[in-house]
């Protein structure tokens, strides 16, 4: 029988060993609050982040889509500025291309047509109403065909295109038909004679521009090809075309091929086309037709469809003599020679030319190259009537800059312009690195949001884009995202098109060429760190504001203390806020902030006609 006493001994031991460990905590604590040791910079970080996650930081958001107003939401906490409502005048506002300030520039070489941005004085600062009746838009692939004319209530192409089955207005919806100027037939049957001659469905196509692009019906036929068309129009008299596009959850931004460069990298597209797009292609002095050379990939395909081919047939509709028309025509098949182009395919109203795969190829040599020594660097820099040289090759097989893998291989294959290091600070490993950071961020993203790369966040923009790699880690047929690369950052746009995406350039201290709630998600990785001494973070959130749909949800990482200036400001913009910490734990500067724009129309705020 074990004796009383050696059990108590025991339990006496254990009870010292215990106070030991508690007064060792309690020292160590103390060493490390007292400056020697990491508990003062913890302590730093710890107590910003709480400036941020304070009691009225919502700790759940609601994602899923309500088309109600919600109510006001209330800070404890003092706001910096409550934003008003817009005057519903400002409904579809796009600050860079309104139309009063348009008419002031000269129309020669659609000058007008441009950007044209509000100097600082002029700029709205309020928030942009929704129409009444606003809804969330169809999913995917529904939007492709159908939406809600409440959100886009526009009937003028109905009108004038009916002939040509652009869009039909049915009850409370739009419908879009695949029909366009160029193939009545619709989409379907016009790319399929296209197919007949260029190799869009093995992958070899990824890329594409539409110079031009209505309501982007080709575009939109062309994803379920697996292609990702750039699709671009002015906003003209053609009323909402490309607001049309991105209502339907097409790729598009509005633009023109005027004077200034297009915003996108040398070498960018696989394919561009234009479908009477009405450029000057054999009229003007060359320009735009090598400005589409600039942005083609070697061994890339150009379509013209509509004037001046197939003028025997429409020359007189066209109000053309013959001689003018074959002249036209003419003109066109000389430059595209001089740009190493070959016709490939002529019938009716279609040609279709291939760039050559490298200089070494060209029957006819260019004299007039580009003195430029950088093709990427575009931004606001006015076209030049001259011909952008082919990367040099070391024999006349290789591919100009680089062959590209078929998609969707190229997606995560190292980029031609990594692999030469012809992206500052890139590397293969790093490149490698990046992707399997953004696969983790990403996978984060869905563990806080289950939405996150569904069909409920269809229209996706990254406002900083990087490598491309969170579009990368969320590619899906149910989503696409536009990758800005702002021109304040490295150049990385070229590489981001390699892998087979989409983006442009943009400098966010100005509006971006879009139309008011065109985008489902924004994710604005660092991005105000970039720009804390380049412009105001309210002009930023408010654009940001504009472009994001009702109940559409904007996801911030970035450090600590530029979260705290957008938090104060979005406080005041109708969002709901919630601070999360990166995925590693909370000792990690950076964070997440993600915001839930609210529901509300035009009439349901106190709005104001005197907004800047």
């Amino acid at each position: 029988m074990t004796p009383k006493h050696g059990g108590r001994s025991r339990g006496s031991m254990s009870i010292f060993i215990v106070l030991g460990l508690c007064c060792f905590c309690y020292l160590l604590g103390s060493w490390q609050k007292s400056g020697f040791g990491k508990g003062d910079s913890i302590a730093m970080r710890v107590s910003k982040v709480a400036e941020l996650a304070d009691c009225d930081v919502k700790t759940d958001l609601d994602f899923e889509p309500h088309h109600k107003f919600v109510g006001t939401f209330e800070s404890r906490e003092v706001i910096v500025k409550k934003y008003k409502a817009c005057d519903v005048k400002y409904k579809d506002y796009t600050p860079c291309q309104e139309q009063d300030r348009a008419m002031k520039f000269p129309r020669e070489n659609m000058i007008y047509r441009e950007r044209h941005c509000p100097p600082q004085e002029e700029k709205l600062r309020c928030l942009i109403p929704a129409p009444v009746g606003y809804t969330t838009p169809f999913p995917w692939p529904k939007s492709r065909d159908y939406a809600y004319y409440a959100n886009v209530p526009y009937k003028h192409l109905t009108v004038e295109k009916a002939g040509q089955h652009w869009v039909e207005y049915e009850g409370n919806v739009l419908k879009f038909p695949g029909g366009g100027t160029m193939f009545p037939q619709g989409a379907d049957a016009y790319i399929d004679e296209l197919a007949s001659v260029i190799p869009i469905k093995d992958g070899t196509i990824r890329t594409a521009i539409d110079t031009g692009c209505g309501v982007a019906s080709w575009g939109a036929y062309m994803l379920k090809r697996n292609v990702l068309a750039m699709s671009f129009a002015p906003r003209d008299n053609h009323e909402a075309q490309v607001q049309f596009a991105l209502e339907r959850g097409v790729p598009a931004v509005i633009g023109v091929l005027g004077s200034i460069s297009l915003p996108y990298p040398s070498r960018a597209f696989d394919m561009a086309q234009c479908s009477r797009c009405l450029i000057p292609w054999g009229t003007d002095d060359g320009t735009s037709l090598m400005e589409v050379d600039r942005v083609l990939r070697p061994g890339g395909y150009w379509v013209l469809s509509g004037p001046p081919y197939n003028w025997k047939t429409y020359h007189k509709v066209w109000k053309r003599t013959p001689e003018d028309c074959k002249a036209e025509q003419r003109k066109i098949e000389e430059r595209a020679e001089q740009l190493c182009w070959e016709k490939k395919y002529e019938k009716g109203d279609i040609a279709i030319f291939r760039k050559k795969i490298n200089a070494e190829s060209c029957k006819r040599k260019p004299q007039n190259f580009c003195e430029t020594q950088d093709p990427d660097d575009v931004w606001y820099k006015k076209m030049e009537t001259c011909v952008t040289p082919f990367p040099e090759v070391s024999s006349s097989s290789e591919v100009a800059g680089g062959k590209l893998e078929k998609f969707p291989a190229r997606l995560f294959a190292t980029p031609p312009r990594i692999a030469k290091g012809l992206v500052t600070g890139v590397t293969e490993e790093s490149y490698q690195e990046d992707n399997a950071k953004w696969k983790k961020h990403v996978k984060a993203y869905k563990s806080l949001n289950r939405l996150v790369g569904s069909a409920r966040y269809r229209n996706i923009m990254d406002m900083n884009a990087g490598l491309g790699g969170f579009a990368a880690a969320i590619d899906s047929p149910k989503v696409w995202v536009m990758n800005v690369v702002p021109n304040i950052a490295d150049n990385t746009l070229g590489a981001i098109y390699e892998r087979g995406l989409i983006g442009i350039y943009h400098d966010w201290c100005e509006g971006f060429s879009t139309y008011p709630r065109t985008y489902d998600l924004i994710h604005a990785n660092h991005l105000f760190s970039m720009y804390q001494d380049k412009c105001e973070y309210e002009d930023i959130l408010l654009e940001m504001d504009r472009i994001l749909r009702p109940e559409g949800v904007v996801i911030f990482r970035d450090a600590v203390d530029p979260l705290i200036k957008v938090k104060q400001i979005a406080r005041g913009m109708r969002w709901d806020l919630k601070l999360v910490d990166h995925e590693d734990g909370p000792f990690v500067p950076e964070k997440i902030l993600i915001a839930v724009k609210q529901y509300w129309v035009a009439g349901e705020m106190n709005s104001t006609s005197s907004n800047r």
